[in-house]
């Protein structure tokens, strides 16, 4: 479908059921719409976004395939970009209500914190669409965007976790062998990952100023660094080493996991808060995969990233 196609809100109801569309880890039903697979619940919201939203030049939009560190982003984005509040904005609520997911918002069980469509006010918003699909008054403006991207080993079995524990609560998880496929495949929601990860790369690489390209495993060997390059990027610096320190341990990922707000209830419909919150850690992949699995993902690796220079991501 190209851009001239692409729906409106008055006949986006039917797209959906005229695309091609696949049975993910035999719980739900995905669709392929510019070769990428959605879930049919964010579909139609990703093309009314994509269709309609305005963006202005002071918006910041977090951008992140699935499962590789989206709640952590949310949350260091939260307490650097309000870093002068007297609360802990932390404390009241998971990241996701304060971020909302824009093609996410028919999954949320509350009303959201932020209207995405608001544009009397800078926004903080996130999405998990492939750069292709995103509205061109983004891709025009001088809004920023922050993508992070992840080794696919680990990201792969997080997503195993993720799903498992709300598509499959009291069954056998889905097995492994055949979530690597498809993963390799690109046949799960937002795949293929390693085309999500090659557009933003490809982008940032030509607009340095417009999109900062995040490693998780930087984030996580560098946290106080890597904060302070994000506050310098959206043109908020920190002031001083401590400021960027007391940013880093707010958001440290055994505090948050740790936060009533995150322990109980959930904000997006049949996912539990909790789960959004495991380990962390990087390459515990290994405690899951076989070297047959490891060998297959670092070779589709190979062959979607190197010719890129991402080698440093696998």
């Amino acid at each position: 479908m190209s851009n001239s196609q692409t729906p409106t809100c008055n006949n986006v109801e039917k797209s959906p059921y005229e695309l091609p569309k696949v049975s993910f880890w035999e719980a739900i039903d995905i669709c392929q719409w510019e070769g990428f697979w959605f879930g049919q619940r964010v579909l139609k919201p990703a093309i009314t976004f994509r269709s309609t939203f305005q963006a202005r030049d002071d918006d910041v939009l977090l951008a992140s395939s699935l499962k590789t560190g989206t709640t952590w982003l949310k949350a260091l984005l939260l307490c650097i970009m309000q870093r002068s509040q007297e609360n802990d904005i932390l404390t009241m609520e998971n990241p996701h209500f304060h971020v909302p997911t824009v093609e996410g918002t028919a999954l949320s069980t509350k009303p959201q914190k932020t209207d995405p469509y608001d544009a009397s006010a800078p926004r903080l918003l996130h999405t998990h669409l492939p750069h292709a699909v995103l509205p061109d008054s983004i891709k025009n403006s001088a809004c920023k965007i922050v993508y992070i991207a992840r080794n696919p080993k680990d990201t792969l079995v997080s997503m195993w976790h993720f799903f498992n524990s709300f598509l499959r609560p009291n069954q056998e998880p889905f097995p492994l062998e055949k979530a690597v496929d498809c993963f390799c495949a690109g046949v799960h929601p937002y795949g293929p990952f390693f085309k999500h990860v090659v557009e933003y790369w490809q982008e940032s690489q030509k607009r340095p100023e417009k999109i900062l390209f995040l490693k998780y495993e930087e984030l996580k060997s560098d946290p106080k660094g890597q904060v302070s390059k994000i506050a310098e990027f959206l043109g908020r610096p920190f002031g001083s080493e401590a400021e960027a320190e007391d940013v880093v341990q707010r958001c440290c990922l055994e505090r948050l996991k740790n936060l009533e707000v995150n322990k109980s209830g959930s904000f997006v419909l049949n996912v539990p808060n909790s789960c959004f919150f495991r380990k962390g850690e990087v390459g515990d992949w290994k405690n899951y995969l076989t070297p047959e699995m490891e060998e297959k993902i670092n070779q589709t690796g190979r062959i979607k990233f190197k010719p890129f220079g991402l080698d440093s991501v696998l």
